[in-house]
């Protein structure tokens, strides 16, 4: 395959290629991919169509991906968030497409069989997860394949938060994960990239792609502001304040709030090299 495809990106292998890249790429065979919905509530995405290989990143439930191939209940997928392209297991996909009207805006929310809090929970859902909401009854949102969502976790899906800090700060405390997207482990680059969504931006899955698509660089020296998203060589995080750096990190092994300067220190003593750059979003974050 050409240099030019990141094949985190690129729905090419030698057996198998997208429909579309025909011509592009070599492929014993193109295919037209299958739209499919994911309908478990956090799962891997691996390098490999094998339980033990490498996780790339995560799909949440709701998301809608297109299948390009199978292999012994592994499917190859791209993901329509991020165009992230890996192996995921075959029975969390389903082929009915659901029109979902609400997103999960809390870290972490059950799902019961009633309206009612006492009884035990089928399942959780994790921040950004889409449902479609058929009805309210007593304080729920009721989805008909899955149960009662509590009314207040669930927020429309045109909604946008209007702080991405803020959405980020919620984590703070999750586990870090290597490919995590969830309260249940998030990584740094999946922290920044769950927040902006809830926010109503779709930003990149891995940290080089987010230094190089979101915002604008600002000057070496130039006074921080809350929001600014602070990149290492493989690492990110966000500005609480002027001086206070909220990231998921393998330091802490969970998302911590710190100051910069000691973040900045640690990493160069680390051998992780020095910020390579600050970018700021537009205020209007739909801009």
């Amino acid at each position: 395959m050409s240099e030019e495809f990141d094949r985190r990106l690129t729905p090419a292998r030698p057996e198998v290629a997208a429909a579309y890249l025909k011509g592009r790429v070599s492929a014993d065979r193109y295919v037209e991919g299958v739209a499919m919905e994911v309908r478990d509530c956090v799962v891997d995405l691996r390098r490999e169509p094998r339980p033990d290989a490498a996780v790339d990143t995560q799909a949440i439930y709701g998301e809608r991906v297109t299948v390009y191939d199978e292999e012994e209940g592994w499917a190859w997928a791209q993901l329509a968030r991020d165009d992230y392209v890996g192996w995921i297991a075959a029975n969390t996909l389903w082929r009915e497409l659901s029109a979902p009207t609400h997103r999960i805006c809390v870290p972490r929310t059950f799902i019961y069989p009633g309206a009612n809090i006492k009884l035990p929970p089928l399942n959780a859902l994790p921040l950004g997860a889409e449902v479609a909401i058929a009805e309210e009854r007593g304080g729920f949102g009721v989805t008909p394949e899955l149960g009662f969502i509590y009314r207040k976790h669930l927020a429309p899906c045109e909604a946008k938060a209007p702080d991405f800090v803020a959405v980020a700060e919620t984590l703070l405390g999750a586990p870090y994960l290597w490919g995590g997207k969830s309260w249940m482990g998030v990584d740094c680059s999946g922290l920044v990239q769950v927040s902006l969504l809830m926010a109503g931006v779709k930003a990149p899955r891995d940290t080089d792609m987010q230094e190089a698509a979101l915002g604008a660089t600002l000057d070496p020296g130039a006074p921080l502001l809350r929001g600014d998203i602070v990149f290492w060589k493989g690492h990110v995080g966000v500005m609480r304040d002027p001086v206070t750096l909220l990231h998921a990190n393998a330091t802490h092994m969970q998302v911590t709030s710190e100051p910069l300067d000691v973040v900045r220190a640690r990493n160069e003593a680390a051998g992780a090299g020095p910020v390579t750059s600050v970018k700021r979003l537009a205020k209007d974050l739909s801009a």
